[in-house]
């Protein structure tokens, strides 16, 4: 009796594991009901993620820092810029020297990954590095 649970369970697992298989493509990815229709909730997950990307794409979330020495006679690489941009590489530059006596800071507006003011090497360096791909 023992034997035939036994057997009756292995059948199963083994047609459980055929059923995957065959619900696979081989590149890995699950295959598309008949018809290609979606259950509702997966459009609708479809959807929600869209908004997502459309609501992010203005974020600030490309950035990057340079850091560097201003002057000669200083180590440290105390001074900084800063590039925090969105997808469309439209945001701001912000710069840091810092000097022995002082620190000065500078904004610096970015549209379309350029700038209408004149960027030091390291803006310009700060943008690219942002720059996705």
């Amino acid at each position: 009796m023992l034997a035939l649970v036994l057997v009756s369970l292995l059948v199963a697992l083994c047609s459980l594991a055929v059923a995957v298989l065959a619900l696979r493509r081989p590149d890995g990815s699950a295959r598309v009901p008949a018809g290609d229709a979606l259950p509702e909730d997966v459009q609708g997950l479809r959807q929600e993620v869209a908004a997502l990307r459309a609501e992010t794409s203005d974020a600030l979330r490309h950035l990057a820092v340079v850091r560097y020495d201003a002057f000669g006679d200083m180590g440290g690489h105390l001074s900084w810029s800063l590039a925090l941009l969105d997808d469309g590489g439209n945001g701001v530059v912000l710069t840091s020297i810092h000097g022995r006596a002082e620190a000065r800071t500078y904004a610096k507006s970015v549209a379309d990954w350029r700038c209408d003011q004149q960027l030091s090497p390291e803006e310009l360096e700060a943008i690219e590095h942002a720059r996705p791909g």
